[in-house]
């Protein structure tokens, strides 16, 4: 700003550091403009070079009375430049399996699961609205969002239906909401609702046709819960299906059951939006047809082999298998031959001979045999056959063979007074007769020497020998197609 031509008056003359009382700023002089306004109280003001400084404001520090003249007021920086703006974040998706979990009288307890899409801030979290039933005035019952999946809705009225929504709310907004398909009522729930299913009702209930079906299946539930029973999602025919209920019981009748009747049946007991479900399964059965092209296959022997192919109608049930029966021509009365064969086909043994036999098969399954059975168009006559025995002929080999030494005699050597052996071995046909020989003499009852054959091992015992012993042995084989010999040398020391 221009310096005025008078000087401001100066602040009061105080110690440095007193806070000087605030007081309005002087008018410049009148022949002088008007100055331009001070800047932020949070910026110093200016002053001229030469004048001292004005009076400070509260906000300001009190400047000494005579000091250097305060720097210019700096330019402000220009305003940045706005942000491109941000996506708009998407609401999330609808919660999920929205349930009353507990009705009182005054209050209504909600469970859900959380939406699939929370978006990418996430969720902020539920809000809860409630409409009284005929009206279309929604009402929240939270006033804050909450994360919770399970809320109480107090503060209700006794008698009142209420319809409930639940929304997911995020950054992006509120979610479709989740809304009950049926209004509750709102009444004190004693007890929950809960099926007593009889043990013997948890698995397939089997009946025969034209049997009475009576079933009485306990629940619990206070007040009075409703009972809906269903098949396949559609109502009981009423005309053949008697439903009764009490206050603690459900009795299901069928005077006659049919094989129509089989199937699911579902039962519901349900109090204000809280319910309990069983499903009950029932068979009804009857006994199935016969087989089917039965057929004597083969007759051999003592045997007889039956085909057949399997019942038309198996009566509602598994087969468990097929009875087979035999009768003698002679007796006219049927035996069981083989009981619950799985296969459709069989073998029957150990038949008479000379008799003249019939077949038939049943069919079984859980209700049992079938009321009628597959006979055999033929008989089988059992023959007796006549075989005559006729021994194989086996060709004759020529066994005969010249005598043949196929372990020859080796030399030895032995001590005076020791007894030694020699061995060896021949093959001939017929056995052949064995002869000892020494230095070409032959050995003969001398109880010096023992000589023996065993499975064509020959050998010969010397007891004791003396040097007089020693000399060549010789083994000759002789039987009618020949002869064969072996030799060795025996040598006896005497002691050392």
């Amino acid at each position: 700003a221009p310096p005025a031509k008078d000087p401001a008056p100066a602040a009061s003359k105080k110690e440095p550091g007193t806070t000087p009382k605030e007081e309005p700023a002087p008018a410049p002089a009148a022949e002088k403009p008007l100055a331009p306004e001070h800047p932020p109280a949070t910026e110093q003001p200016t002053a001229p070079a030469d004048e001292p400084a004005p009076v400070p404001t509260a906000e300001a520090t009190p400047a000494p009375e005579e000091g250097p003249p305060a720097p210019p007021a700096e330019p402000q920086a220009p305003a940045p430049e706005p942000k491109p703006e941000k996506p708009k974040a998407e609401p999330p998706s609808s919660p999920l399996s929205l349930a009353v979990e507990e009705v009182s009288e005054k209050s209504v307890t909600l469970t859900w699961k959380a939406p699939e899409q929370t978006g990418r801030s996430g969720l902020d979290g539920y809000i809860v609205e409630i409409c009284k039933d005929g009206s279309a005035d929604w009402k929240s019952a939270n006033e804050e969002p909450f994360l919770s999946t399970r809320y109480t809705i107090q503060g209700l009225g006794s008698g009142d239906k209420i319809h409930v929504r639940v929304k997911a709310v995020n950054a992006g907004g509120a979610s479709v909401p989740a809304t009950l398909e049926q209004p509750v009522l709102i009444r004190e729930i004693l007890q929950l609702p809960k099926i007593r299913m009889p043990r013997h009702l948890r698995q397939t209930y089997v009946r025969h046709v034209g049997d009475a079906v009576n079933m009485m299946i306990p629940f619990q539930g206070k007040p009075q819960p409703e009972v809906i029973w269903t098949k396949s999602d559609q109502p009981l025919d009423t005309s053949r299906i008697n439903i009764r209920n009490t206050e603690k019981d459900t009795i299901f009748y069928i005077r006659k059951a049919q094989r129509s009747d089989s199937g699911k049946y579902e039962l519901t007991v349900r109090i204000n939006g809280a319910e309990d479900k069983a499903t009950l399964d029932i068979q009804v059965i009857e006994p199935p047809g016969p087989p089917q092209n039965l057929k004597l296959v083969d007759v051999w022997g003592f045997n007889v082999a039956l085909e057949w192919t399997p019942p038309v109608d198996n009566g509602n049930s598994e087969i468990k298998g097929y009875v087979v029966q035999k009768s003698d021509k002679k007796s006219g009365k049927w035996f069981t031959a083989l009981e619950r064969c799985t296969r459709t086909s069989c073998t029957i043994s150990d038949l008479i001979i000379g008799n003249t036999y019939s077949f038939r098969v049943f069919t079984e399954n859980a209700c049992g045999l079938s009321e009628k059975a597959a006979v055999t168009s033929g008989v089988a006559h059992i023959e007796k056959t006549k075989t005559a025995y006729q021994p194989e002929k086996i060709p004759q080999w020529d066994m005969m063979e010249p005598p043949k030494f196929t372990q020859p005699l080796t030399d030895r050597t032995t001590t005076r007074g020791y007894s030694t052996h020699l061995f060896c071995s021949v093959r001939g046909f017929p056995q052949p007769k064995i002869i000892w020989m020494k230095n070409q003499m032959e050995i003969r009852e001398d109880p010096k020497y023992i000589a023996m054959i065993e499975q064509g091992i020959c050998s010969l015992q010397i007891r004791k020998p003396s040097p007089f012993d020693g000399g060549i042995y010789t083994c000759k084989a002789v039987n009618p197609l020949g002869e064969a010999s072996v030799d060795c040398k025996l040598d006896v020391k005497g002691k050392i």
